[in-house]
Formats: structure tokens, sequence, C-alpha cells
């Protein structure tokens, strides 16, 4: 998948100190990546949007 017009953020439950972070592309048509902000040329994992939509649902209770 190509990735190069994602606008990455980072999650705002990150820390400010830089180390633990993960970044999430929600700009591209039908799809949601998360990578490591550490590797941003590494991997990244891709979502349709209502799967995430649910995980984010589920995170959010416990």
């Amino acid at each position: 998948m190509n990735l190069s017009d994602a606008r990455w953020r980072t999650s705002t439950r990150s820390g400010s100190s830089g180390g633990n972070c993960v970044e999430v592309a929600d700009n591209l048509p039908g799809v949601v990546a998360i990578r490591d902000s550490k590797d941003p040329a590494g991997p990244a994992l891709t979502f349709d949007p209502a799967t995430w939509t649910a995980f984010l649902g589920l995170t959010k209770r416990t």
C-alpha cells in the first residue's frame, strides 16, 4: 500500500519526550494507518475506518 500521501500525527496519549509514540494517518481514503514514530521508514499497520473506530471504542473503555 502506498502511504506517501499520509499525513502522520502523534497520538495525544504519547508523552512529550518523544519516546514511545504511535503515529496515525487518517487522511487517506478508505484506510487508517498507524506506525511507530521511532521508525518512520518501517512498517505501518493499516485498517479500514470501521475497524479502526471499533478498536478505538474498545480501548477507550479499558
